[in-house]
């Protein structure tokens, strides 16, 4: 049940949620009403746009919510926060508070799914002992394989091969950076997009990440190595109908940036019809 609910009191009958709603559904017959519950996409427009906070739905209770009146950064600061984010390679080899990661999570399950599908599945190891017994199984079968010439062809076995001689030579981790967290994000594979709306998830949580202070880094070297070792996968506990989008490492940075890149300007194709 979607438990919408109109609080009277509250309500300035302006409209806005019959104007605003996706799906069509919410009608001014006095006060708002839905007229079919099964249509309804829970985007939860109804409650974001009332000005009075007069309208729950799915019992979530507006005055939880927070205002955004007064509580938005500044455009600047968001331009900084985009264009200072660093992809990080070096970590400290301590955990995040449980918290800490708890916290970023439920700010990145807010990011936009589409039609609102809602159903990006946070993969994460929480423990960097966890990781490293990862990290040691991977290494050794990435081994096992470059010693039977088994590596796939062309550049991710040139790039796999060079993970394990560093590994091997150096004891380097050029597979997880020495981070001592791991993110991957999946989805259902019949949902309408499960792809796209796994890495919007991981971007989500990137900007999260970086604005409480902790570094990640797009593992494609993971992905890599994922897609040799198949055995990982049963271990990983991802549902087998589910569409794995990307994996993140992540920790508590031992490396401070301190300016902004200098990019662009951006490769723009205006449509002209």
């Amino acid at each position: 049940m979607l438990a919408f609910h109109v609080d009277e009191e509250r309500c300035v009958l302006c409209g806005e949620c019959a104007l605003d709603c996706p799906a069509g559904i919410i009608v001014m017959d006095g006060y708002p009403r839905i007229t079919d519950q099964e249509a309804c996409l829970q985007c939860q427009h109804c409650l974001a746009v009332c000005p009075g906070a007069g309208i729950s739905i799915l019992g979530r209770d507006p005055e939880e919510s927070t205002l955004l009146a007064g509580n938005l950064p500044e455009p600047a600061q968001v331009a900084t926060l985009i264009k200072g984010r660093r992809s990080v390679r070096r970590y400290r080899e301590r955990d995040l508070a449980p918290e800490l990661i708890d916290e970023l999570l439920n700010v990145a399950c807010h990011a936009p799914t589409g039609v609102n599908a809602r159903s990006v599945l946070f993969t994460v190891v929480r423990e960097g002992a966890v990781l490293r017994r990862l990290r040691d199984h991977l290494m050794a079968r990435l081994g096992q394989l470059k010693e039977a010439g088994e590596l796939p062809a062309g550049l991710a076995g040139r790039y796999l091969g060079r993970i394990v001689n560093a590994w091997r030579s150096e004891g380097r981790d050029m597979l997880f950076r020495g981070a001592p967290h791991l993110l991957i994000t999946s989805a259902p594979s019949d949902t309408p997009c499960p792809v796209q709306d796994t890495h919007i998830a991981l971007a989500t949580f990137q900007l999260i990440a970086y604005a409480n202070g902790v570094g990640t880094v797009w593992d494609g070297l993971f992905m890599m190595a994922l897609a040799v070792c198949p055995e990982v996968m049963d271990r990983l506990g991802i549902p087998d109908n589910h569409t794995i989008g990307y994996a993140m490492a992540f920790g508590e940075p031992a490396v401070e940036y301190h300016r902004t890149v200098q990019r662009g300007p951006a490769q723009v194709n205006v449509v002209r019809w």
